[in-house]
């Protein structure tokens, strides 16, 4: 089965976008990392700082549901940068797609 990429978008409360990075950046994207999570791309959009895409791929669709579980069980989450994450998002939105699609 090929992998699997997933994209979260996060619309953020307005005038959080910097404050956002800088928690993915410096604790959320290294604990994705020693999870094992592969972490593609993140960042603010060049459209709106306040718009904000995390980019994941996973070796298939049991091992994502999987290992995100995992993570989000993981007191390092729970106990880190999750309440801040969270309490800066207004809005999320998910796709999930195979990563073997042809580019159109």
């Amino acid at each position: 089965m090929p992998n699997v990429i997933e994209v979260l978008q996060y619309t953020l409360k307005p005038g959080t976008g910097d404050a956002f990075h800088s928690i993915m950046k410096c604790q959320s994207v290294p604990l994705h990392t020693s999870c094992g999570i592969n972490v593609l791309r993140f960042g603010n959009s060049l459209h709106d700082n306040d718009n904000y895409y995390l980019v994941r791929e996973f070796e298939n669709l049991a091992k994502m549901e999987a290992v995100l579980a995992q993570f989000y069980a993981d007191s390092r989450w729970r106990e880190g940068p999750r309440s801040e994450i969270i309490s800066m998002i207004q809005e999320s939105h998910r796709v999930v797609m195979s990563g073997d699609l042809p580019i159109a």
